[in-house]
């Protein structure tokens, strides 16, 4: 960006250079010449504007490239690090898994019914792995029916409320009537 704009200020000076030139040999007309020499370091400046732009992309351009490779190198290295570590990783599952028969064979000969309580232990692990998410769904189940309990009393609690209401508008609505029919009565006898 530097060099553009050094670029741009040698291209406006030459044209100065030159400009200077002609007004001492050739005395022109000063307006005219005043307002070519405003277009021309208007074009000069948009020019250098431009290439200062066209600069700012190709490096824009060159980072991005150079980011994307970089990039991709560390991809790949880790690739390589991560096959690395896999392969160490089976080497190691596979010696585990040697040492352990290994072991077993050691503990069989400590111990002629080793393998049996073996054998019991690990249906006995087995069975724990088993009973866990039994333990959990049981407890689930017994939160969703405490809920579902809490909910069917609070209904039933509702229920005995609206009932209770209704039957003392029933008894209101009934007392009401019972008067008016006395009411009526006694208005109808009153009249004959």
């Amino acid at each position: 960006m530097k060099e553009v704009n050094e670029a741009a200020a040698a291209e406006t000076s030459e044209y100065m250079n030159k400009l200077s030139y002609k007004l001492q040999h050739h005395p022109p007309n000063i307006g005219l010449q005043m307002q070519k020499t405003k277009n021309n370091l208007s074009s000069s400046g948009r020019l250098a504007t431009m290439m200062m732009m066209e600069d700012e992309e190709d490096m824009t351009r060159s980072a991005i490239s150079t980011l994307q490779s970089r990039e991709e190198e560390i991809e790949r290295k880790k690739m390589e690090v991560r096959e690395k570590v896999e392969l160490q990783l089976s080497r190691a599952e596979e010696e585990t898994r040697r040492l352990a028969q290994i072991w077993e064979e050691l503990e069989v000969l400590a111990d002629p019914l080793r393998k049996e309580v073996a054998v019991v232990r690990k249906k006995i692990d087995m069975a724990n792995r088993d009973l866990k998410p039994l333990g959990q769904s049981c407890q689930k189940k017994e939160k969703e029916y405490k809920e579902a309990l809490e909910a069917f009393n609070e209904k039933n609690r509702e229920k005995a409320q609206l009932v209770t209401t209704l039957m003392e508008l029933l008894s209101e609505s009934e007392k009401v009537r019972m008067k008016k029919l006395e009411d009526l009565s006694k208005h109808v006898d009153s009249r004959v």
